[in-house]
């Protein structure tokens, strides 16, 4: 695997390669491994790992366009179905309205979405690219794999509150090696979101100033979170991997040696890529995970629900138009 690394803690874009399937398998395992262990050792630390399928890909953006239907670019939606076009706090409790989730903890209905990936062609037409599950997932209808994390050095966190949005706008942070040859296993994309939260607001108007990342040093590290905002709240983490083995073919790549993918929103030269997040966990449920020895797609005190039931859980876009791509 050869590691694209864009802002630290921010977004990590990694290919890949011919070989690396296994070799991604086995560090991951051992990263993951690694992980779990050191937190089975450490009292009241816990990491929880899951799928959330794919439950929509439209162009609807409640953060940053509320309540319009058709925002200026596409998202892929995972979590609850109550996912709309406003998600107004005043009105609708996510956990009590929604019906069913794309994801295997059956109390968490939030809902996360990112931007969606396509390849530009040589001969100028553009294809989306699909998400596939990830390791352990294989058979998750696309979606996300999702991450919480509490604490490295077995610190307290507080949940996050009903409604809390979080939205991570790497839009202007760049990298210029995106692949620039065919992935045989495809590309994962990581998203980090901050770990520290004022304490007193659950939105900002820009969604995103309520949060803060940590002072000094990096939330691995265990560096403190600033004055402006002192409570510490979990990572969440995503990873995305976008299936590019229809893209293989070097007929269609570029002929001048340049990268072909293009994110929704323009960006073709490189992954300046975003994420967004609505918290939707039903009652006390993240908490009592964040509180005990709860590792992996399984934990006490909270429902598990097959991959299969997560997969049946879908919506119609909004807007009637055509998302496999154009020419």
């Amino acid at each position: 695997m050869s590691g694209l690394l864009s802002t630290p803690g921010i977004l990590r874009v990694s290919s890949l390669s011919p070989s690396s399937p296994s070799r991604y398998l086995k560090m991951l395992l051992n990263w993951y491994q690694g992980l779990s262990l050191a937190s089975f050792f450490v009292p009241g630390s816990a990491l929880l790992r899951f799928s959330c399928s794919q439950l929509v890909t439209e162009r609807l953006d409640p953060l940053v366009n509320p309540g319009v239907v058709g925002s200026p670019h596409l998202h892929q939606i995972i979590g609850g179905n109550t996912f709309n076009a406003t998600m107004d706090p005043k009105t609708l409790s996510i956990p009590d309205a929604a019906t069913c989730t794309t994801c295997t903890f059956a109390e968490d209905f939030s809902n996360y979405w990112t931007a969606v990936l396509f390849f530009r062609a040589r001969n100028g037409t553009y294809k989306r690219v699909p998400q596939k599950g990830n390791v352990f997932f294989e058979e998750s209808n696309g979606g996300m794999t999702v991450y919480y994390i509490p604490s490295y050095q077995n610190t307290k966190v507080t949940a996050f509150k009903p409604y809390l949005p979080s939205k991570l706008d790497d839009a202007n942070r760049r990298n210029l090696d995106m692949p620039k040859k065919p992935c045989p296993a495809g590309i994962m994309a990581n998203l980090r979101f901050p770990t520290c939260w004022d304490g007193v607001n659950l939105d900002s108007a820009d969604h995103s100033s309520h949060v803060s990342y940590p002072q000094g040093g990096t939330f691995e590290n265990g560096a403190p979170c600033p004055t402006t905002h002192p409570v510490k709240i979990p990572q969440l983490f995503y990873e995305i991997v976008w299936d590019t083995t229809a893209f293989n073919n070097p007929k269609d790549w570029p002929e001048d040696g340049s990268q072909p993918f293009v994110w929704s929103y323009g960006d073709a030269t490189g992954f300046g890529n975003h994420g967004d997040y609505v918290f939707g966990w039903k009652g006390d449920a993240l908490q009592k995970a964040m509180d005990t020895n709860c590792n992996g797609d399984k934990c006490n005190g909270l429902s598990y629900q097959a991959i299969k039931n997560g997969n049946a859980c879908t919506k119609k876009p909004s807007v009637n138009e055509e998302l496999s791509g154009c020419t």
